[in-house]
C-alpha cells in the first residue's frame, strides 16, 4: 500500500459517482441503512412524504372554486346570498383542514428527519469505529489510509440521511408534480412542456458544480488533515509545553492560517462560479414564469378561462416551478451524496485480512518462540527492517534486545504478537505457527509494555485494568498488579487512590510523573495473569538508571517460569537478562550472555564500555 498523500499521485478511481449516471449507485445500500437503524421512523417518513406532496393540489384547485364561489356570488340576486355563502365557507374551512394536516404532516417529517438524523449518524460513526477495529496496524501506519478515514468522518456521517431524505423529496415533488400537470394540462399541456424545460439548466449547472466540488474535497484530504493537526497541537495539552517553551505557536498558526488561504481560495473560485453561472440560468425559469403568466392572463381577460381557473394556473405553475426545481436539487443532491458516500463505502470496503488462525493452545508448551530466518520489510521501503532473524527462547528464560534506534527492535516484537506477518521465514509459539493462532488466544499469552504506552484520560484503577479487558473493573486485581508494578505506593497517596481521574481533559483530573505513568504502565503488564511471555520496550526510559535497574529486578523475580523479553539502551538493567541479542541494520550481529559477550569483545563490548565511562 503506499504512502504518499494524495496529492502526490493519481487520486482513486471513482468513475462510477464521477458520472452522473452513477447517481443512484449507493441509494440501496443508504435506504437499507436507514431501515435498519429504525424501521417504524423510516415508514413514517415515506407515508408523510407522500401526503406532503399530494396535499398542495388539493389546496390550489379548492382555492379555485372559492374564488369562482365568490365571482358567482357576487352575480346573483341578494336573496340567492346566503346559499352561496354558505358554499364558499364551507370551501374555505375545508381548504383550512387541508392547510392544517400539511402542517401537521410537515411537522412530523420534521421530527422523523431528526430522530433519524440522530440514531443514524451514530450508526455510521459507529460503523466507522467498527471497521477500525477489524485493520492491521500497517494500514494506520499509511497516510492513504487515513485520507480515507478522514474523508469518511468529516462528511459520510451525515449523507446517508441526506441521501433517504432526498429520495423522499424526490417521491414527494414528483407526487406534487404528477398532481400539478394533471391541473395544467386542462389550461395547455405546452405549459406543461414549459414547466419542466425552465428549470433544467439550473440543474446541470448545479450537478456539474457539486462534482467539481467533490474533486476538490477528495484532492485535498492530506491538506484538510495537516490542518486538523496543526490545531491539535495548538490546542492539545500533551503539545502544550513544547509550543510555549519552544515558541512555535506562533509559527504553527501561521501554517494553519497559509493552510486555510489556500483552501478558501479555492472555495471562493468554485462558489464564485457556482453562483455566476446559477444567476444567470435561473434568470431563464424567471422569464418563463412571467411568460406563462401573461399567457394565463390573456387567457383569462379573452374569457377562455374563469378567473378562479386563471389564479389556480398562476399558483399551479409558480408552485410547479418551485416542486420542479426542488425535485432537480434533489436528483443533483443526490449526485453530490451519492460522491461522498463513495468516501464512506470505500472506506467500509476497504479489504481486510482474512483471520484464519483458530487455536488456542500449542502441541509443544515446552518449545517457547522460534523465529526461523525471519526477514521483514515495510510497505513500499526497499531497505528491510528485519533480516534473516532466527531465536529461540524457551519458557523461564529472559532475552534482551540491544541495538541503535532503528535496529529493528521494536518491529520484532510486533512480529511476534502479530501485529505484522513476516515477509519471509515462520515465527512459532508453543511449537504452533503464529498464523494459525486464534488472535485472541495469542494476545491472552502475550502482554506486551510499549515505550509509547497509552495514557488513558482514565480513573488510575482503569488505566491499570486496561492490560486486562476481561477484568478491566475487577479492583482485586488493579492492587495484586499495581502492587507488582511498584505503582500501589504512590496509588495511595493520590486524593482518591485508585479512583483518582487521571489527566487533564475531565474534572478533577490529576497528572503523574513520567516515572509515575511507567509504573501504571508495568502494572498493566501484570494484569495479564494469563500471559506467558511479558515483552517490556523501554517503557522505564524516563526513570534513572537505579530506578529502571530496580524495577526490571522486581520484574525478573516475577517472571521465573515465563518467557521475558527486555528493551533497553541502559547495560546495567541488560546484563541481567539470561541472553542478550544484538541487533544493527535488522540483523542479529552478535548473541549470547553478558559474560560471553564482553569476552567476545565485539559491538556490545565496546557499547557497554562507552556507557560504564559516562558512570566514572
Amino acid at each position: 500500500m503506499s504512502s504518499r498523500t494524495s496529492w502526490q499521485g493519481p487520486i482513486p478511481s471513482t468513475e462510477p459517482t464521477k458520472s452522473f449516471a452513477g447517481v443512484f449507485r449507493y441509494l440501496a445500500r443508504a435506504t437499507h441503512l436507514a431501515w435498519t437503524t429504525n424501521p417504524a421512523l423510516t415508514i413514517t417518513l415515506a407515508i408523510l412524504t407522500l401526503l406532503i406532496g399530494s396535499l398542495p393540489a388539493g389546496v390550489a384547485w379548492i382555492g379555485a372554486a372559492i374564488v369562482d364561489a365568490v365571482v358567482h356570488a357576487s352575480q346573483l340576486h341578494t336573496d340567492s346570498h346566503t346559499e352561496s355563502y354558505r358554499h364558499a365557507l364551507l370551501l374555505v374551512a375545508l381548504e383550512g383542514g387541508i392547510v392544517a394536516l400539511l402542517a401537521a404532516a410537515q411537522r412530523g417529517q420534521s421530527t422523523c428527519q431528526s430522530l433519524l438524523r440522530a440514531e443514524l449518524s451514530q450508526r455510521v460513526n459507529v460503523m466507522i469505529l467498527e471497521k477500525a477495529l477489524t485493520l492491521e496496524l500497517v494500514q494506520f501506519e499509511d497516510s492513504e489510509f487515513y485520507d480515507k478515514l478522514t474523508r469518511a468522518r468529516r462528511e459520510a456521517s451525515t449523507r446517508p440521511l441526506s441521501m433517504v431524505m432526498r429520495t423522499f423529496s424526490l417521491g414527494q415533488n414528483a407526487v406534487t408534480l404528477v398532481s400539478f400537470g394533471l391541473l395544467l394540462t386542462r389550461f395547455s399541456p405546452v405549459a406543461v412542456v414549459l414547466l419542466l424545460i425552465a428549470g433544467l439548466p439550473v440543474f446541470f449547472a448545479e450537478a456539474k458544480f457539486s462534482g467539481d466540488a467533490f474533486r476538490l474535497f477528495r484532492w485535498r484530504s492530506p491538506e484538510t488533515r495537516r490542518q486538523l493537526y496543526l490545531e491539535s497541537a495548538l490546542s492539545s495539552d500533551t503539545s502544550a509545553k513544547e509550543v510555549k517553551l519552544f515558541g512555535l505557536g506562533p509559527l504553527f498558526l501561521e501554517r494553519y492560517r497559509a493552510i486555510f488561504t489556500s483552501l478558501y481560495a479555492e472555495d471562493r473560485a468554485l462558489t464564485l462560479r457556482r453562483d455566476g453561472w446559477g444567476f444567470a440560468l435561473g434568470l431563464v425559469a424567471t422569464l418563463t414564469l412571467y411568460g406563462a403568466y401573461g399567457w394565463i392572463a390573456a387567457r383569462a381577460i379573452a374569457g377562455a378561462i374563469t378567473l378562479g381557473a386563471m389564479t389556480m394556473y398562476l399558483a399551479l405553475f409558480r408552485q410547479g416551478q418551485t416542486a420542479l426545481s426542488a425535485a432537480l436539487s434533489s436528483v443533483g443532491g443526490l449526485y453530490e451524496d451519492n460522491l461522498y458516500l463513495s468516501n464512506l463505502y470505500e472506506y467500509l470496503d476497504q479489504p481486510v485480512p482474512e483471520r484464519l488462525g483458530v487455536e488456542t493452545s500449542g502441541p509443544d508448551p515446552s518449545d517457547g518462540i522460534r523465529f526461523d530466518r525471519v526477514s521483514f520489510a515495510y510497505p513500499d521501503s526497499a531497505t528491510p527492517a528485519l533480516a534473516d532473524i532466527s531465536l529461540h527462547i524457551k519458557p523461564g528464560e529472559s532475552l534482551a534486545l540491544v541495538g541503535e534506534n532503528g535496529s529493528g527492535k521494536t518491529t520484532l516484537i510486533k512480529l511476534l504478537t502479530r501485529l505484522y506477518p513476516p515477509s519471509s521465514g515462520q515465527i512459532t509459539y508453543e511449537g504452533l505457527d503464529l498464523a494459525q493462532w486464534s488472535e485472541v488466544a495469542l494476545h491472552e499469552r502475550i502482554g506486551v509494555i510499549f515505550q509509547d504506552f497509552a495514557r488513558y484520560q482514565l480513573k488510575v484503577g482503569e488505566n491499570v485494568g486496561a492490560g486486562d479487558v476481561a477484568a478491566f473493573d475487577d479492583r482485586a486485581r488493579w492492587l495484586d498488579a499495581a502492587t507488582k508494578g511498584l505503582a500501589d505506593p504512590f496509588i495511595r497517596d493520590l486524593p482518591s487512590g485508585y479512583d483518582t481521574q487521571l489527566g487533564k481533559w475531565f474534572r478533577d483530573g490529576r497528572e503523574l510523573s513520567g516515572g509515575q505513568w511507567q509504573k501504571i504502565a508495568l502494572a498493566r503488564a501484570f494484569m495479564r495473569t494469563r500471559a506467558k511471555v511479558l515483552v517490556l520496550d523501554e517503557p522505564t526510559a524516563a526513570m534513572d538508571a537505579g530506578a529502571e535497574a530496580e524495577i526490571f529486578a522486581h520484574f525478573r523475580s516475577l517472571t521465573r517460569d515465563r518467557i521475558a523479553i527486555l528493551i533497553s539502551h541502559r547495560f546495567s538493567t541488560v546484563r541481567m537478562a539470561d541472553r542478550i541479542a544484538v541487533l544493527d541494520g535488522g540483523r542479529i550481529v552478535e548473541f549470547g550472555s553478558h559474560d560471553e559477550l564482553m569476552a567476545l569483545g565485539g559491538r556490545y563490548a565496546h557499547l557497554f564500555s562507552l556507557q560504564a565511562q559516562g558512570y566514572r
